[in-house]
């Protein structure tokens, strides 16, 4: 039985991390007003769970003071979740694209640096992307926390990259 070289799992991975990029793509497309989950976090979270803990935590990103006390419990609550998605979601974008890659590359190295490399590189055209689009502020803190997402899913596949391989030249 032969089998379709196009649907490998490395090619898979190239798909996903495709989609990944078509997402965000879209997601830049939005203003913040389309996207925010504030409504959301008022209405299933109205008990304010964790409030007198969270409100001990204070810290600057971007230039601005992140605390219940200055942008309230709601905002608060978001700026974790929408950091969250940027970081994972680059770590899933390097990830893949790694996997993806090894496939054209023997040397994990290479792979490792460009995966890297492009998934910073988009980091950083979609920040760009986002001055085109209304009420969204481009952050190159965005973008560093994007490439360090996207790094620790690299070093994750190539681990396991470098397993398989050991696994394989047994």
């Amino acid at each position: 039985m032969k089998t379709n070289k196009l649907f490998n799992w490395q090619n898979l991975c190239l798909f996903g991390a495709g989609l990944i990029i078509l997402v965000l793509f879209i997601s830049s497309s939005m203003p913040y007003t389309k996207q925010t989950s504030v409504p959301f976090l008022e209405q299933h979270l109205a008990q304010k769970p964790l409030e007198n803990w969270l409100s001990q935590i204070s810290f600057r990103y971007a230039g601005k003071e992140i605390s219940i006390a200055n942008i309230g419990y709601y905002k608060f609550v978001e700026f974790f979740i929408r950091k969250g998605a940027h970081f994972g979601t680059y770590f899933l974008l390097g990830g893949l694209t790694a996997l993806g890659l090894a496939r054209y590359w023997s040397k994990l190295g290479h792979v490792a640096f460009v995966s890297w490399a492009l998934a910073t590189l988009y980091a950083e055209t979609d920040e760009l992307h986002q001055m085109f689009t209304g009420d969204r502020t481009p952050l190159i803190q965005d973008v560093i926390l994007d490439s360090c997402g996207a790094l620790l899913g690299v070093m994750l596949a190539v681990l396991f990259l470098y397993r398989l391989q050991k696994r394989r030249n047994r």
